[in-house]
């Protein structure tokens, strides 16, 4: 009996993006030579081990290492704009995501206060209209990550270009960055108030190296509409009850997660979905970063699949979730695409999905 298959005309959405994991090797390679950057190789397959992880496994902290040359790579209005352009452009032709929200702290993008921040947030939003120009199928929104690692100063600062710019395509603010046990939620409470009363979604990075209880104090100090990762919440069955009665939807990432052995293998992964399903908790599915873990949105669900840990029903589920979730606003009308491109979330017929688990 043939496995059940997803059908490729389904637009899929994607909530959890870092733009620093997103830009294909290649065009990483031709942003750094364009700007003189001096990389630590000049052979091109050398970089792209460099600033992906593919299939081996790392620990999560040598995940984050990735950044430094990525974020590095980035840091000037003109690869900013290039490399929202191309991630949102790319998203679409190879796994037809037609909803899609790109994060990124645009302080780890002006050197370090050298460059104009409005600049590079500016040069994102160019690359934003650009793509969506293209391939007027395509919503796409900017989240603006707050970092633990940061001061409240900066972080502040961070925060109300979110606000000033939420006209021009910035939909959300996040807390990203590892555990920092100095950093508590609480303190930015009246923050997160005020970007969510100036019409900013919020989501929050917690429960992916940290536990069950940084879920619990991220629900309970910010009230965040989504959370980011969020798989630890399934070994307590009182903070999947608050995530599903507050309807707080959970962004996983799968292969992020059992890349970075956040989950130990694919037997905690099925024991964390089933846990989440079975509990009612909502969630979307999402890479991460598809280039740097190179696993596209496409690969994820065909992975669930084919490893049994989800149903096809069950990803349909996932899918109108994200479209249901997410942080853009559906006051323009989505315009056509080529005939046969055009379905929606509810057109549910079976799919094939080349790829290896």
């Amino acid at each position: 009996m043939p496995r059940p298959q997803l059908d490729p005309r389904i637009p899929l959405a994607e909530l959890h993006v870092h733009l620093g994991a997103a830009v294909t090797p290649a065009i990483m390679w031709g942003i750094a030579h364009a700007q003189g950057i001096r990389l630590p190789t000049k052979d091109y397959w050398a970089f792209r081990e460099l600033i992906t992880v593919g299939r081996r496994r790392r620990s999560f902290d040598a995940y984050l290492d990735l950044f430094h040359w990525t974020e590095l790579i980035q840091s000037s209005p003109t690869a900013v704009e290039r490399s929202v352009y191309e991630v949102i452009g790319g998203a679409y032709r190879k796994s037809n995501i037609t909803r899609i929200e790109l994060r990124f702290n645009p302080m780890k993008r002006n050197r370090g206060g050298e460059q104009d921040l409005d600049h590079i947030i500016a040069a994102a939003v160019r690359g934003m209209d650009r793509a969506v120009l293209e391939y007027p199928q395509v919503r796409a929104g900017l989240i603006f990550c707050l970092d633990r690692a940061f001061s409240h100063d900066l972080n502040e600062i961070i925060a109300a270009k979110a606000i000033s710019w939420h006209s021009r395509g910035v939909v959300a603010v996040d807390i990203a960055g590892p555990v920092d046990p100095a950093f508590r939620f609480m303190d930015y409470r009246d923050l997160i108030d005020e970007c969510r009363r100036a019409g900013l979604g919020v989501t929050v990075h917690a429960g992916e190296t940290g536990g069950p209880e940084e879920v619990r104090e991220a629900i309970e100090a910010l009230e965040p509409s989504r959370i980011g990762h969020g798989v630890k919440s399934a070994y307590d069955p009182a903070v999947m009850g608050m995530l599903r009665d507050r309807g707080i939807v959970l962004e996983v990432c799968p292969s992020s997660n059992l890349t970075t052995r956040v989950v130990r293998n694919v037997a905690e992964m099925r024991f964390i979905l089933r846990s989440l399903i079975d509990h009612a908790v909502p969630f979307t599915l999402s890479t991460d970063g598809p280039e740097m873990l190179r696993s596209h949105l496409r690969d994820e669900l065909g992975r669930l699949l084919r490893t049994e840990m989800m149903t096809l029903e069950e990803i349909h589920h996932t899918i109108e979730t994200a479209h249901a979730a997410s942080f853009l606003n559906d006051e323009q009308p989505l315009h056509d695409g080529p005939a046969g491109a055009h379905s929606t979330a509810d057109d549910l017929a079976p799919i094939a999905l080349e790829i290896e688990v």
